[in-house]
């Protein structure tokens, strides 16, 4: 490495140094906030609302923490969020692959102006009145159905799936299967969805990333507070401030207590709600770079 950067003329060195020092600076600009959020989580109260907090943890304590899962609206925000998020990717993974398996088929006839319509919905959507209108005529409004039907499919991720397959499978093992008898449905449940382990993984946790931090269906069409997912519960303390006692271990006269424990929830909050993805995404980080280079190909 060191050798082949001697060997490049002085462009290329300073266009090497300067592309380095901007990925670091931008590493870092990523980088501080998500470890400032984790240090405040882990920090005193008072320690936090008078902006001692910099880097590192200041008078550690899990005080936070304690208060959080005391609140019983956070329990019941995880519950939800886990149910949405299960149960909306698998009707996501189901309806993405009954869409993309068709369209990458040569033989499927009108599959260019199918694929035409479903790009079309990627430029120009109903606008959210209309959205509204149908949810509730759909008597989906205040239901689990209403965090799940309304985004059960993503053009992108019907493309990226329809070109791993026109890829990755091909028609001579079709015809194969067809002389032994296989029926499609056989085709596509015993050797497609066995070979496209990587892009299932990919749009598995593109969903269930999606699922897990939806909020904005959740604000238009929940009312009741014990359907909201754990990021509209955290929507409501981080903006609407919207708290109540329990949160704060039984001292609620304090006004300058319950001040610092607000700030320092918000942090808590913040941690509890991501750590889940970052739990997955170890698992299927190796697929991602595979299904990103699949959808820039053929899309």
């Amino acid at each position: 490495m060191n050798t082949s950067f001697r060997n490049e003329s002085w462009q290329d060195r300073t266009f090497t140094i300067v592309n380095y020092v901007l990925v670091t600076l931008l590493f870092l600009s990523v980088l501080y906030p998500l470890v400032y959020v984790v240090s405040a989580s882990f920090s005193d109260s008072s320690a936090v609302i008078s902006g001692e907090v910099w880097l590192w943890p200041v008078r550690p304590t899990l005080e936070g923490y304690i208060a959080v899962f005391q609140y019983s609206q956070v329990w019941t925000g995880i519950k939800n969020s886990f149910i949405y998020t299960v149960l909306g990717t698998l009707v996501n993974i189901v309806l993405t692959i009954a869409a993309a398996y068709p369209l990458s088929r040569k033989d499927f006839f009108g599959r260019n102006l199918f694929m035409i319509l479903f790009i079309f919905t990627t430029m120009f959507t109903g606008g959210l009145i209309p959205t509204y209108l149908v949810v509730k005529d759909l008597g989906m409004l205040n239901t689990v159905w209403s965090m799940i039907i309304p985004s059960a499919i993503t053009v992108w991720n019907v493309i990226i799936a329809r070109t791993y397959f026109q890829m990755t499978i091909p028609d001579e093992m079709l015809e194969a299967a067809q002389i032994d008898g296989c029926s499609d449905f056989k085709f596509v449940w015993q050797i497609v969805i066995r070979l496209s382990g990587p892009i299932i993984a990919v749009i598995t946790l593109y969903y269930a990333a999606a699922n897990w931090n939806q909020y904005f269906n959740a604000m238009i069409y929940l009312k009741d507070q014990s359907l909201y997912p754990l990021q509209l519960v955290l929507k409501d303390i981080l903006i609407s401030n919207d708290m109540d006692n329990t949160m704060f271990g039984g001292d609620p006269q304090d006004a300058a207590r319950r001040e610092a424990m607000r700030v320092l929830l918000k942090y808590s909050l913040i941690v509890v709600a991501s750590v889940p993805l970052l739990i997955l995404y170890p698992f299927v980080q190796k697929y991602f770079v595979k299904g990103v280079m699949i959808g820039s190909l053929k899309g």
